[in-house]
């Protein structure tokens, strides 16, 4: 490898998430819980990392503070070389709209709206100038081109799921964060969620954190991550694309 290759490599695997010591624990009838007890990792930008773990192990409090919606108790975690640990709540609102995208199980579209206009609300809130023409790329790269100015309760749950992707997608943000978006959906229906995301995640050059309870559907990451009692307890590569090794 040349100079010029190997920098260039450096600058493509540079640091997109980093949690140091991140702790979260919140208050419940028993008194305080401990949700994350002490997680320490990095993520490179365009790396694929599948999340799993049963119920209750801290899957979705660990995207939830990556993507700045959940405190943390201690700790640090900065997100697009943004320290974000004491950040408040507009410069977060501001880097989350400017580099990441989120997909939820729920789809969360606004109902009165169509497809396009649903995914460009986050570059109307912009100011972007090619709000319309930039709905419309990612609705077409999603196979959605056809259904524009439908609303959501005249699309499937696929349909729904793949409008969220591309208004996730549409900034072409350096993080997409997804907590189960199969979930709502069924076995074939999932399967074209997912090429979709894939997909929408390799074009835009974004790093991927999935959250799955699905074993088969995180090792189609580069990395898989197992989380238990709020701790990373196996952190492994799979030789697939997206794979920082």
């Amino acid at each position: 490898m040349n100079n010029h290759s190997a920098m260039a490599d450096a600058a493509a695997r540079k640091p997109v998430i980093r949690l140091d010591d991140a702790r979260l624990s919140l208050s419940s009838a028993d008194g305080m819980v401990e949700i994350l007890r002490g997680i320490s990792l990095s993520i490179d930008a365009g790396q694929t990392v599948g999340v799993l773990g049963p119920s209750g192990a801290g899957k979705t409090s660990l995207l939830m503070i990556m993507a700045g919606l959940e405190s943390l108790t201690t700790g640090q975690i900065d997100l697009a070389g943004f320290d974000i640990t004491r950040m408040h709540e507009d410069m977060l609102a501001a880097l989350r709209r400017d580099h990441v995208g989120i997909v939820f199980q729920a789809f969360r579209l606004i109902p009165s709206m169509t497809a396009i206009q649903n995914v460009a609300v986050p570059l109307e809130l912009a100011g972007r100038a090619d709000a319309q023409s930039s709905a419309a790329a990612a609705l077409e790269s999603v196979g959605l081109g056809h259904r524009m100015t439908h609303l959501p309760d005249q699309l499937s749950g696929g349909e729904q799921q793949r409008v969220a992707i591309a208004r996730a997608i549409a900034p072409r943000p350096q993080i997409l964060l997804a907590d189960e978006p199969t979930g709502n959906l069924d076995s074939g229906t999932s399967e074209k969620v997912i090429a979709t995301l894939f997909e929408a995640t390799e074009a835009a050059g974004a790093a991927l954190v999935l959250v799955t309870h699905d074993p088969a559907l995180a090792e189609r990451c580069g990395r898989v991550l197992t989380i238990e009692d709020g701790m990373i307890t196996d952190d492994r590569t799979t030789g697939l694309k997206g794979d920082a090794a």
